[in-house]
């Protein structure tokens, strides 16, 4: 088989900016994306194409939130707002990949897998959240969300804006792994683990339940590389480069990177 490659695209790269947010902005983004990801497979790799979706959920939560304080309608559930995702950005980005395929003259398909990912109950992230989440709001707006909404979390984001924090519990297995690797086999360009994967908790029975939390795509994305055993990893980003101290005065860009400075650096709290 041809070298296989996960692909990781951040929700925020997704969004160019405050004025390109809407379904369509994000369609726009998702095509140039897949241009380079068409590249690569005409290259000779394999694709598995996961995606965060660190806004999108947000904005379907919140908009939840109002359709029930506004018109009495039910609430959505935050690990139910993740499934939807899967599902609209998946849809985007299925659609852009074949279309792209088409344009190229390549042989290939894409497919959208739900993805399901195990966590456990008791892991410390349920206690306290880490995971930005939703629009930016500003250091105003984030006090009135605050007086509105007493049990959120709203923190700065790298000096981009105020954002709601959820719980983002560690990945522990990618339930839905073998057919991933089924469908590589057959020669497709899989789309999955979603948002970093639907949040679940496995029951004594051997059973399976979702559990409101929103984990983060790049650990997903690092299991599922590992559990496939994929040749490479990439995480795409909506900056050029990943820095140290991102969004201070003093944020070093990273270019090249050992495996023992980046454990020192996380030793390091960066």
């Amino acid at each position: 088989m041809n070298k296989l490659a996960v692909v990781a695209i951040g929700g925020n790269s997704l969004i160019r900016d405050n004025d390109r947010q809407t379904v369509e902005d994000q369609y726009d983004a998702v095509c140039e994306t897949a241009k380079h990801i068409a590249g690569m497979i005409g290259q000779g790799y394999e694709v598995i194409i996961t995606h965060g979706n660190g806004p999108q959920v947000g904005f379907i939560l919140r908009r939840s939130e109002i359709a029930s304080e506004v018109a009495g309608m039910h609430h959505v559930p935050l690990v139910s707002c993740g499934a939807d995702t899967q599902g609209a950005i998946g849809y985007q980005i299925q659609q852009a990949m074949d279309n792209e395929f088409k344009n190229r003259g390549l042989e290939k398909s894409a497919v959208t897998i739900v993805t399901q990912v195990a966590v456990a109950p008791d892991d410390p992230a349920f206690q306290k959240p880490t995971k930005p989440i939703g629009s930016f709001y500003t250091q105003e707006q984030a006090q009135l969300l605050r007086e509105q909404h007493p049990d959120w979390t709203l923190v700065n984001d790298a000096g981009r804006g105020y954002r709601r924090l959820v719980a983002s519990p560690l990945p522990q297995e990618i339930l839905e792994k073998d057919v991933i690797k089924l469908l590589i086999r057959e020669g497709y360009c899989v789309i999955g683990a979603g948002g970093g994967g639907i949040p679940v908790v496995k029951q004594a029975n051997g059973s399976v339940k979702g559990i409101d939390a929103v984990i983060d795509k790049d650990f997903a994305s690092s299991l599922l590389a590992a559990e496939i055993n994929a040749d490479l990893l990439i995480i795409s980003t909506g900056v050029p480069k990943v820095y140290l101290n991102y969004g201070k005065e003093n944020e070093k860009p990273l270019n090249e990177i050992t495996l023992a400075e980046l454990k020192q650096y996380v030793e390091e709290d960066h």
